[in-house]
């Protein structure tokens, strides 16, 4: 919990409620009328200059690109000082600089739209692209300041959200204004204009959020701060390639999204709304995609949901293909005619699910790099993070270029980078085993029981603990994975690792085994030592101190492992909490060891979707930790309600 938050209420508001509270509200309108002006803006210079005015040396078919261009530039000149800047000076002071700049830029702009100054208007793209390029950072970086980690995924979410939507809105409006006879200039340069100011007294609103590193001293040379950046980031592994997942995806979302004109112009037949109807539907996608992952996470950061999204992703990329082939010829669709196609709805329906995916696939990695990321230079790997997304857009522009150049179709490239995108995800769940791990969790703890967990707000979302539970089935650990905001290391008998399948997994969580000492006495202490360096790292360690699966459904006696590990915590001058937790109504499933024939034989003799729970307690400290008093704890949390 983060000075100034206010404390999550449990099973009561969702992410909505958030914009009822102060901490977020003020700072999410902020950005949602930032992200409009910036796209009210490029839309209506990018019409003026391809319909309205005459340019000789920015051609009609260029004027996208340049636009484009010049507003991505900055995030690979300035995203390296802007993260310094963040870390260095209060949020809220950067927040109000960054909104007074766009007022004067979109004073320049408006000036600019009444007298058709091309070039003054190009300049302001690049300054709005500036303007972006410094409240990055301090978007991202100030969220977990302000939510814990229960509302991290929903504060991202609604985030994400209302950016497509403002996105959406902008581009719709911009257009509309710009297009009306005689006065349209005028009403684009009042409407920017209004926005800044809006955004303006709307972010005197947003509460302190304190400098994280106030003594940084900056370093303003963009080269060579971006390397340092990344190499910051890559020493956490599992920030840095979400990074690159986050990155794909901006390269995966530009294929569809640049391409939207030429696809609803050249496959679809459709006129200009057609292409701006396939831009509602994505945003529409993304928003709920994006609102979703609260749902679906339980309030947690959830990154099993990553995975379900490269798959939903693949897949309706590689359908778009089919949906969109042999598509009857048409002089020209207009919006309803194209509607009244059934063939048509299929085509949305790809683009609205694969958007949908899209948000579930990137709103869990934002969350993780803001919760795994030292405060100190949270936003300085934000802005790392912002120019691999930039270089990722570039290379994919440049990729789509190649493969039309080469004769492939628009359907024909979004099936290649569907299938791409499953390649892709893959190796990066391969590298980052995690992210499979929670999603093994995540299907099993939602769709194969009905799962419940009571109390979870007890496990630490920082620091070493020791969390022990009863052994009822053989997915134990994978349950306690799914309840856990952060990985678990366990230790594991070592015959369970033989299990096909749960052993593979057991083994990409890289779980400890341990034999009894009087089988193999090197294993036995080699456990102990694995574990002592699990604390020693500050991440959680898992035991199950009955020593085995029970047989008959019975809490057994616990064995003295678990004073061992906390002697060993002790010598290494650390003070280890212990939470006592209880698995419930586990026994009889296909996973335990009822059947008389052995487990997992037979898979539906409880049906499908069984209750289980877990109940967690109170933590203990170390030295009031005793056997018999964990036996205890564990037993009465048996009986809990939950």
């Amino acid at each position: 919990m983060t000075p100034g938050s206010a404390a999550p209420a449990h099973g009561e508001p969702d992410q909505f409620a958030l914009l009822r509270q102060r901490r977020f509200a003020p700072f999410f309108w902020t950005q949602f009328a930032g992200a409009a002006n910036d796209n009210l803006f490029k839309f209506a210079f990018t019409v003026m200059v391809t319909y309205q005015l005459s340019v000789s040396w920015l051609p009609p078919s260029m004027a996208g690109i340049v636009i484009g261009a010049l507003f991505i530039l900055p995030f690979l000149l300035f995203s390296a000082t802007s993260g310094q800047l963040t870390d260095k000076y209060e949020k809220t002071a950067m927040m109000r600089l960054v909104k007074n700049l766009e007022i004067g830029i979109m004073a320049l702009a408006a000036w600019a739209f009444m007298v058709a100054s091309v070039p003054v208007l190009l300049a302001c793209v690049f300054l709005m692209g500036l303007h972006s390029t410094l409240f990055g950072p301090v978007k991202f970086a100030y969220l977990p300041q302000v939510l814990d980690e229960r509302e991290l995924t929903g504060g991202n979410g609604m985030v994400e959200m209302g950016t497509f939507v403002a996105i959406l809105l902008g581009n719709v409006v911009g257009g509309l204004l710009v297009a009306i006879p005689q006065v349209g200039h005028a009403s684009v340069a009042i409407a920017c204009v209004a926005l800044a100011l809006l955004g303006r007294v709307v972010v005197q609103f947003v509460p302190r959020a304190p400098a994280t590193d106030p003594d940084l001293a900056i370093n303003w040379n963009p080269v060579s701060e971006t390397w340092r950046n990344l190499r910051l980031a890559h020493g956490n592994i599992v920030v840095f390639r979400s990074m690159l997942g986050i990155s794909w995806m901006w390269f995966f979302g530009a294929v569809f999204l640049s391409n939207f004109p030429a696809f609803a112009k050249e496959v679809l037949h459709g006129d200009e709304h057609v292409a701006s109807l396939l831009l509602v539907v994505f945003s529409v996608g993304i928003g709920i995609g994006s609102l979703l992952c609260e749902k679906l996470s339980r309030r947690h950061v959830e990154i099993g949901l990553v995975p379900l999204g490269a798959i939903g992703m693949t897949v309706f990329a590689v359908d778009l293909y089919f949906a969109s082939r042999g598509l009857p010829p048409h002089a020209g669709h207009t919006v309803g005619s194209f509607v009244a196609q059934p063939a048509h709805w299929r085509v949305m329906a790809d683009l609205a699910l694969l958007a949908l995916f899209a948000g579930l696939y990137s709103v869990p990695m934002y969350a993780l790099i803001q919760l795994r990321c030292a405060p100190t230079h949270r936003a300085r790997i934000i802005a790392a993070n912002n120019i691999l997304n930039a270089l990722f857009m570039i290379a994919s522009a440049g990729v789509a270029a190649a493969l039309l150049q080469a004769g492939f179709s628009i359907p024909q490239m979004f099936l290649i980078v569907g299938l791409a995108n499953a390649v892709v995800a893959f190796y990066i769940f391969m590298l980052v085993p995690e992210y499979l791990l929670r999603f093994v969790a995540w299907v099993l703890s939602r769709l194969v029981y009905r799962y419940r967990v009571t109390g979870d707000d007890r496990i630490p979302t920082a620091g070493p603990a020791v969390l022990v539970a009863n052994h009822v089935s053989f997915v134990d650990a994978v349950l306690l994975m799914a309840a856990s905001p952060r990985p678990i290391r366990f230790v594991m008998d070592h015959r369970i690792f033989r299990v096909p399948l749960l052993g593979w997994v057991f083994r990409l969580a890289k779980a400890i085994p341990i034999a009894p000492q009087q089988e193999d006495p090197a294993a036995y202490q080699r456990a102990f030592d694995e574990a002592a360096q699990v604390l020693r790292e500050g991440d959680l360690l898992g035991i199950f101190p009955e020593g085995g699966i029970t047989r008959d459904g019975q809490l057994q006696p616990f064995k003295g492992g678990i004073m061992k590990i906390l002697a060993q915590a002790h010598a290494d001058g650390l003070q280890v909490p212990v939470l006592p937790m209880a698995l419930t109504n586990l026994w009889g499933s296909y996973f335990s060891r009822i059947e008389k024939d052995g487990a997992m034989v037979r898979p539906f003799r409880r049906g499908v979707f069984n209750r289980v729970g877990l109940n967690v307690g109170h933590a203990l400290p170390a030295p009031q930790v005793t056997p018999e008093q964990l036996h205890q704890r564990v037993g009465a949390l048996l009986q809990a309600p939950g």
